[in-house]
């Protein structure tokens, strides 16, 4: 901002400051000392615009303002010095001014330019500074009710916005969518400012539509008609209502000058003068100091008036009688000091504390006020009583320039003239430009007056337009009458568009000149008309005649075309009416089909089943007619549609169309059929809808309610029939058994069908519904004593403990509101009943759920179908888990692999293994040990034991062939090939039982001891499943036999290996076990029973012992005896083990990992002799178990798998 100086500087900034202290007496003195200066800064122009904001004509406006507070008794502990420098309107000196009074000499207010550029840049200033900024003259502009920019700028004017918002609502209100906007030329384009601003309220108005046909500048001097003349002519041809902003009295006085010569003073014109001066058809002129011709009520010069008269001044009177003035209320309490104002503004401006020394401020002591000076004395008076009230309420808020602004909006607090009120708490007081009071916008509240001619030729305000802050236009109108407003137009308001158009040229014709030829041409018409007329007349009886008969057609059924139907139809339709549904019934009923439909005729129309009741022949008229016309147009769910009647028979037939399920009464009186309270509720239901239907229909009445005469269709649905036929004579011999569902003062009474009422069909539907509830007949006559005569007499009785029937539920649970309401409804006083349509309302709260019968029997289903699915999902579930039962099951008893191939149904075929490593483990002395137990604890022992060793197996790559008494067979290598780390395997396996029987106890043999003997073998093997019932995975060839050779000659508590295992293990895993040669052992030959064919015993063998792990070569995991605690850290290094076996086989899971190390020298083994002439046979090659088995498969294809292998077995023992 400071910067801005030193660019101010070369804008040709030269002030002129006048500094004088007043000292003017107040009306309560205060001491000098006490008082306080305040020092007034003023952005004045000296010749620029000089008739409307001149400080020359302007600034003595101070003065006055001042004396005027000092009259009224405010400003006595102030003093005033006043500082004014000249901006002329420039930006640039704008900029400089605001900088010194602002910045450098910080003043305690400051008077701003009464031009709106440089006014922008100080209200910018003056947030920057926080110094009170106040405005007037030309500053209208709507940028500038921005509080939140601008919050220390006060403007004693009125926002141009709001004047447009109120011009485009009196446009509303006239009707006027088409206008003009003019505007005078200025320096300061301050006209131009405020038509933009009226076009952006046109824009942005929402409700009303507003269409701006020209824009046109219009020249201010004398000079230059001929342009005038030229924006006058193109607004006579577009448009008839014309906007101008004119300011100063001169042009205005041209304005109406030029629309008088350009015949623009008609009545279709209006010419709509837009203000913000407060002086409506009034002038300031020079040449005047007050009001010396025909004055105006608000004290001014008619703006039509000057001196000497130019011979002008009438026909400008008449031209402004097509004027309306939009302005602020010219209203002023003081007449006379306006005149003072008027007469001394002038000589003011040079006394102090204004003191204004220029040339043109010592020659205007004789020239009237300027346009706005008026506004710089209201806004001064506006500051005042602001400083005043500040200084009685918080004195020191007097520095605070947001307060100054702030006390400028709120209620004054001192003691207030008369001229001065209050108005929503806020500052209000009548100045000399009509009432002023501050929003919060810092913005003059606009009070805008619409000012006409009167026929006086005076002003006078037909409409007060106040604009609030959202944009919006109150209106107050000044007339009763809206002709008053056109007194000038004969009473009547100018349209947008003249009737004639804008030309002239579309005036309407009269009717004479437009249809004048047309009207002779019609007279000759006419008589043809008329006959034409007359034909038409009679043909349209004729079809009117025709027509009603077709209509009766539809409801008159000749009798030829009802036929009865066939007896075996009639039987069939019987059976059905009854069977299906909530009913026991079934097609063996003896049911007939005259106890169905026990109370109509069934008869075939047209191919579908009708029912139909006889009444004896009557005469009928053309009302009868109507209302059959009627009732076969009656329709609803509830109702049982009227097909017709036939008329043409010896008696009458009403025909209603078939419900195959017969009558309610008829199907409760079978008494063989079950119904759930639902059922119960659907019938009563639709029962009251039907009836509430018929209520509410052109019959209003059923009057012949009873359960015979509702009928059940297909769907359960019940519907009311024999309604609407009270017009003819009752059915040959009606039975007296109806009186049951009579009302009493029906049965009391003479009346005729037609003259029942409403609750007697409310009592008939309770009687029904006490049916359906208990499921027996009215009244329960099969069970009752008492006769229908002596019925009929106790309800025709009545009287206060009147004869009703039962409502014995039998054990059904129903809704007890629902019993209630059926008592109700037949209560003996026919008001106390609830109309149909109460009952319909109370029954749809009583339902248990909503939807009719055939959806309570699909949702039935549905539950059932839902229950169905979750217990087949049960179940498959339950199945599920029995499958995995069986799944695990046949992994134990088979290997995984063969178990699949089994469950898919394949052929499991035999399969050779090139080498495994087979266990035998005995229990030693288990026969003496057995001696000394039950046979429960010799199991319970074998069970405890073994159980454990399947525990063992787990940690291990081995696979569990069988358990044979006290026998455990094992193998490695198969059915997972695992390269070499089978012999691994087995030897830990064996070395964990071991450990495991050490520490295991016998509980009822404390002292007893388990010990095992160990046999392991590694060769060549043949596998396969056994059988077909209970298929065992078994194993063949002679390492299987050598391995339970190895076992029978091992020693209690060691493990016994065969040179072929040793070999291997000491190849792949060398010193990492503790071994020692047994040294030769001779191993027992004999025949293998005949398995195979025979073959070379063993003989002499060297075989070796393995007694531990070897700490130094193994890890701590691997030395340690087996726990089972140990199980899970087992498996995980297990895990740790090469996914490929040394020989690229994969191994199975839980094997332990094969090294590739050099063995040691092989052990000492002899080599065989010659074979016997005789096959020796070793005693045991399989398990027993397996012998029988064995034999049972032993084929070709077996015979040669043992071949090949045995080849094998004997070229790597050599």
């Amino acid at each position: 901002m400071e910067h801005l100086i030193f660019l101010l500087i070369f804008g040709g900034y030269s002030p002129s400051i006048a500094q004088i202290t007043s000292s003017t007496t107040t009306t309560t003195p205060v001491p000098a000392a006490n008082r306080r200066t305040i020092r007034v800064g003023v952005a004045a122009v000296q010749s620029t615009e000089l008739d409307s904001i001149g400080w020359p004509m302007s600034g003595g406006a101070i003065n006055l303002a001042i004396q005027k507070l000092r009259d009224d008794g405010f400003i006595a502990a102030f003093d005033f010095e006043i500082n004014v420098n000249y901006t002329e309107c420039d930006r640039s000196l704008g900029a400089a001014v605001g900088m010194e009074f602002m910045r450098s000499k910080k003043y305690d207010v400051v008077i701003g330019a009464p031009c709106q550029d440089p006014m922008e840049i100080m209200a910018t200033m003056a947030t920057y500074y926080t110094t009170p900024l106040l405005a007037w003259g030309l500053v209208t502009d709507s940028k500038f009710t921005d509080a939140e920019r601008y919050p220390y700028l006060t403007n004693i004017m009125a926002n141009s916005l709001s004047l447009g918002f109120s011009l485009v609502k009196l446009f509303e209100m006239m009707d006027w969518d088409r206008v003009a906007l003019l505007y005078e030329t200025s320096p300061q384009d301050y006209p131009l400012s405020i038509i933009n601003d009226v076009e952006t309220a046109i824009n942005e108005y929402e409700d009303y539509s507003v269409n701006v046909v020209v824009k046109q500048a219009v020249p201010s001097g004398d000079l230059n008609d001929a342009q005038y003349i030229s924006v006058l002519n193109r607004i006579k041809s577009r448009c008839r209502i014309v906007v101008a902003v004119i300011q100063t009295a001169t042009p205005r006085r041209k304005y109406l000058r030029m629309i008088t010569e350009q015949n623009m003073v008609s009545d279709e014109y209006v010419h709509i003068w837009l203000g913000l001066r407060s002086i409506g058809f009034g002038k300031q002129s020079a040449g005047l100091t007050k009001c010396e011709l025909n004055c105006l009520s608000s004290g001014l010069t008619p703006v039509w008036e000057v001196l000497p008269d130019d011979g002008w001044n009438e026909r400008a009177k008449l031209a402004a009688t097509r004027l309306l003035v939009m302005d602020l209320s010219t209203d002023v309490p003081d007449v006379n000091y306006l005149n003072t104002f008027t007469s001394q503004c002038g000589a003011q401006v040079v006394n102090p504390p204004v003191s204004c020394e220029t040339e043109q401020c010592k020659n205007a002591s004789t020239s009237p006020p300027s346009a706005f000076a008026r506004s710089l004395h209201d806004v001064f008076y506006l500051y005042g009583l602001a400083i005043t009230n500040i200084y009685n309420t918080n004195p020191v808020n007097l520095a605070n320039g947001q307060a100054i602004n702030d006390a400028m909006q709120l209620t004054f607090a001192g003691d207030c003239s008369a001229q001065f009120f209050s108005k929503k708490n806020i500052l209000t007081f009548l100045g000399l430009t009509g009432e002023v009071s501050i929003n919060a916008n810092n913005t003059r509240v606009p009070k805008l007056m619409l000012y006409a001619l009167n026929e006086n030729y005076d002003q006078a305000s037909f409409m007060n337009l106040t604009y609030s802050l959202d944009g919006g236009a109150s209106v107050s109108l000044g007339y009763t009458n809206e002709a008053s407003l056109w007194f000038w137009y004969n009473g009547k308001r100018p349209l947008t568009i003249p009737i004639c158009g804008f030309l002239g040229t579309e005036c309407p014709q009269t009717f004479v000149d437009q249809y004048g030829a047309l009207v002779f041409s019609i007279g000759g018409v006419l008589a043809l008309a008329m006959l034409f007329l007359i034909t038409c007349f009679f043909y349209v009886l004729r079809q009117r005649k025709l027509e009603r008969d077709r209509i009766d057609a539809e409801w008159q059924i000749p009798l030829v075309k009802l036929q009865v139907p066939p007896k075996r139809e009639k039987e069939r339709m019987s059976k059905r009416s009854i069977q299906s549904g909530p009913s026991n019934i079934t097609d063996t009923s003896k049911m007939t089909f005259d106890n169905t439909f026990s109370n109509y005729s069934i008869f075939y129309l047209d191919k579908e089943p009708v029912l139909s009741t006889a009444h004896p022949a009557s005469n009928l008229d053309r009302t009868d007619y109507d209302t059959f016309v009627k009732l076969r147009k009656l329709d609803h769910d509830n109702i049982n549609k009227f097909v017709g009647l036939s008329i043409d028979g010896a008696e009458y037939l009403a025909v209603w169309k078939m419900c195959m399920r017969g009558s309610l009464q008829d199907i409760i009186g079978q008494g063989n059929f079950s119904i759930d309270p639902f059922f119960m509720f659907c019938v009563i239901r639709d029962m009251a809808e039907g009836l509430k239907y018929l209520h509410n229909s052109f019959l209003h009445v059923h009057a012949n309610l009873r359960s015979g005469t509702v009928l059940i269709n297909e769907s359960w649905q019940a519907k009311l029939t024999d309604f609407g036929l009270g017009n003819l004579a009752e059915e040959k011999k009606p039975m007296k058994r109806r009186q049951l569902w009579m009302a009493p003062e029906v049965i009391r009474g003479t009346l005729l069908p037609h003259q029942v009422e409403k609750p007697a069909d409310i009592y008939s539907l309770a009687i029904i519904a006490s049916e359906v509830l208990t499921r027996k007949e009215a009244w329960n006559m099969s069970e009752r004593k008492d006769t229908v005569d002596e019925i009929v007499y106790r309800i025709k009785k009545g009287g206060p403990n009147s004869i009703r029937p039962d409502l014995d539920m039998d054990g059904v649970e129903i809704n007890h509101s629902l019993l209630v309401l059926i008592r109700d409804c037949w209560s003996e006083d026919p008001t106390d009943r609830p109309g149909a349509d109460i009952i319909c309302n109370l029954l749809k709260n009583m339902m248990p759920k909503k939807g009719n019968l055939m959806d309570h029997v699909f949702n039935i289903l549905e539950d059932y179908t839902t229950n169905l699915e979750v217990e087949v999902e049960d179940r498959t579930k339950e199945l599920t888990a029995e499958k995995k039962k069986a799944d695990v099951l046949l992994g134990r008893m088979l290997p995984k692999q063969v178990a699949e191939r089994l469950k898919q149904g394949q052929t499991v075929e035999p399969e050779g293994f090139d080498s495994v490593t087979v266990f035998f483990s005995d229990v030693v002395k288990f026969t003496q040990l057995s001696q000394k137990c039950s046979p429960f604890q010799v199991v319970n022992l074998l069970n405890d034991l073994y159980s454990n060793f399947d525990a063992i197996i787990e940690e291990h790559g081995v696979y569990k062939v069988e358990s044979i008494g006290d026998g455990y067979l094992c193998v490695s290598g198969l059915p997972q090939r695992n390269g070499n780390a089978h012999i691994k395997c087995i030897v830990e396996l064996s070395l964990d039982f071991m450990a495991y029987c050490k520490a295991f106890k016998i509980p009822h043999l404390p002292r007893e001891k388990v010990e095992l003997r160990v046999g392991v073998n590694s060769g060549p093997c043949v596998a396969g499943v056994v059988g077909l019932s209970m298929p065992r995975y078994c194993l063949f060839g002679d390492t299987v036999n050598t391995a339970s050779r190895m076992e029978s000659n091992g020693k209690p508590s060691h493990i016994h290996l065969s040179a072929a295992a040793y070999t291997l293990l000491m190849k792949h895993y060398p010193n990492q076990y503790n071994t020692a040669s047994r040294g030769d052992v001779i191993i027992k030959v004999g025949p293998l029973l005949g398995l195979f064919r025979p073959f070379q015993g063993k003989g002499v063998m060297e075989t070796f012992w393995v007694f531990e792990r070897n700490n130094q070569f193994m890890g701590n995991s691997s030395n340690m005896a087996y726990n089972p605690e140990n199980k899970k850290k087992q498996k995980n290094d297990d895990e740790d083990v090469d996914d490929e076996s040394s020989d690229g086989s994969s191994r199975a899971p839980n094997t332990p990992p094969m090294h590739d190390v050099n063995a040691n020298s092989p052990p000492r083994q002899r080599k065989p002799g010659p074979p016997s002439s005789s096959p020796t046979f070793s005693k045991r090659s399989v398990s027993p178990i397996l012998e029988e088995k064995a034999r049972e498969i032993h084929n070709e294809e077996t015979e040669a798998l043992y071949r090949q292998f045995r080849r094998q077995e004997t070229l790597a023992l050599m």
